[in-house]
C-alpha cells in the first residue's frame, strides 16, 4: 500500500509508512503501539475501501502545540482580557501499512524456508525477451514514453510483453500500446 487514510481522535489523516505526525492527545505512554481505524487505502492505480488492512502506529512522544494568545478589548470602557492556549498533542509514527513493515517483510522472506525455493524462480523472472531494448528495466515511465517513439515494432512488442508479465506499470503499458498503434 502506498498510503492510507486513518481516523485518530475523530479526525482523518492521510499517512504513509514511516511518516510522523501530530494528533490530538492520546491516552497512551511513549513507545506504545496501537492500530488506528483504517478508512481507505490507495496507491499504484487507485484507492479502495480497506476492511482488512491494518495500520500500525507507535507513540513517539507527548507534546504541546504552539502558544495562541487571545485578547479581548472594548474601547472606552477599560475592558481588557488576555488568555492563552496550547493544544496537548501526541506525535505518532506510522510503522506499517497492510500488515508488516517493509523491513519486517524482507527479514521474514530471508528467514522463511520458501526463500530456498526462490532461486529457482528467479531465472524465469529475469529472463527477458531477446528483442527488448538495452537498459529497458532501468527506464522510468517518463523515459519510456520518450524513448518508445524510436523503437522498432519487435522492440515495442517485446517491451509490452515484459510489462504485462513482470512490472505491470499502467503508465508504461499505456505508452507502449499507444506507440504500437502509432507505428501501424
Amino acid at each position: 500500500m502506498s498510503y492510507a487514510i486513518i481516523s485518530v481522535g475523530g479526525k482523518q489523516y492521510r499517512v504513509r509508512e514511516g511518516e510522523r505526525l501530530l494528533v490530538d492527545r492520546l491516552p497512551l505512554e511513549d513507545g506504545a503501539t496501537f492500530t488506528p481505524s483504517v478508512l481507505l487505502t490507495g496507491g499504484e492505480g487507485g484507492a479502495t475501501l480497506a476492511p482488512g488492512v491494518v495500520v500500525t502506529a507507535k507513540v513517539v512522544r507527548q507534546a504541546k502545540g504552539p502558544k495562541l494568545t487571545i485578547g479581548k478589548y472594548k474601547k472606552r470602557t477599560g475592558y481588557k482580557r488576555h488568555t492563552g492556549f496550547r493544544a496537548s498533542l501526541t506525535q505518532i509514527e506510522i510503522e506499517s501499512i497492510g500488515g508488516g513493515s517493509r523491513r519486517g517483510k524482507q527479514a521474514a522472506e530471508k528467514s522463511a524456508p520458501e526463500a530456498k525455493a526462490a532461486p529457482e524462480a528467479k531465472p524465469a523472472e529475469q529472463k527477458a525477451p531477446s528483442a527488448l531494448p538495452a537498459g529497458y528495466a532501468d527506464l522510468t515511465v517518463a523515459e519510456l514514453k520518450q524513448a518508445a517513439g524510436g523503437w522498432s515494432a519487435a522492440e515495442l512488442a517485446a517491451a509490452l510483453e515484459y510489462e504485462q508479465s513482470h512490472a505491470k506499470r499502467k503508465g508504461a503499458v499505456a505508452a507502449l500500446e499507444s506507440a504500437i498503434s502509432e507505428a501501424r
